[in-house]
């Protein structure tokens, strides 16, 4: 997941050009699961996410994401980055290992299917959030969330950008916040193996705690 950001002059200052073994390895990787992914075989393999996932997707569990409506191309790549070691999570990592190529595919064009039933935002919180994701803080270099997140908070499906709608907001800030602290990602350069998040380890930083709870805030009421 990340915020995403409207200033591409940023891009090529941020891509790395060096790859590591863990990116090499998720580059030779299928990239878009709907090539063979199928929703129906993904419902029975994402049995055992439900126990953490909740059911069709939609987590109870603040700490977990909700997986309902993400994009298949985010899902299925970040699965592979566990899978890999470039996100090293004690209970992703191991079930993500024992996914093949095919599994990846199904549970994630299964997910996209979903509909996330989301929560409310906090009312102290969330128009100051609104503000962060329609218009950025140009001041400090946060760009508009929207540009890459779409208007409703749906993402970029295609492209791989993660829907950030009804997404529990304690998990938001858990993942904004590893960004900020270099700690989203594990080994030496693990950037390259997510280029769709590069932007994000140079932008998290410019967001206050105040912002990044007000954004999270404002994207778990979001429908």
């Amino acid at each position: 997941m990340g915020l995403a950001m409207s200033a591409l002059a940023l891009a090529p200052a941020l891509a790395v050009a060096q790859t590591s073994p863990a990116a090499a390895a998720a580059s030779v990787a299928p990239s878009v699961p709907f090539t063979t992914g199928k929703a129906a075989s993904g419902e029975a393999k994402a049995a055992l996410c439900m126990a953490c996932h909740g059911p069709n997707g939609n987590s109870v569990n603040p700490e977990w994401p909700r997986l309902a409506g993400q994009s298949a191309v985010y899902i299925a790549e970040q699965l592979r980055l566990f899978k890999a070691g470039v996100r090293d999570n004690p209970v992703m990592k191991p079930l993500a290992a024992s996914l093949s190529d095919q599994d990846i595919n199904d549970v994630a064009v299964y997910y996209e299917a979903q509909t996330p039933t989301g929560l409310e935002a906090d009312p102290s919180y969330w128009k100051p959030g609104q503000a962060i994701y329609l218009s950025g803080d140009a001041a400090r270099g946060v760009p508009a969330c929207v540009a890459c997140h779409g208007p409703v908070g749906r993402g970029n499906l295609a492209a791989g950008y993660p829907a950030l709608r009804a997404q529990q907001s304690v998990y938001v800030v858990k993942q904004l916040n590893d960004y900020a602290n270099g700690t989203r990602y594990t080994g030496p350069n693990p950037p390259p193996s997510d280029p769709n998040s590069v932007m994000m380890l140079t932008l998290a930083k410019r967001m206050t705690p105040e912002e990044i709870r007000d954004v999270a805030s404002y994207v778990q009421g979001m429908r």
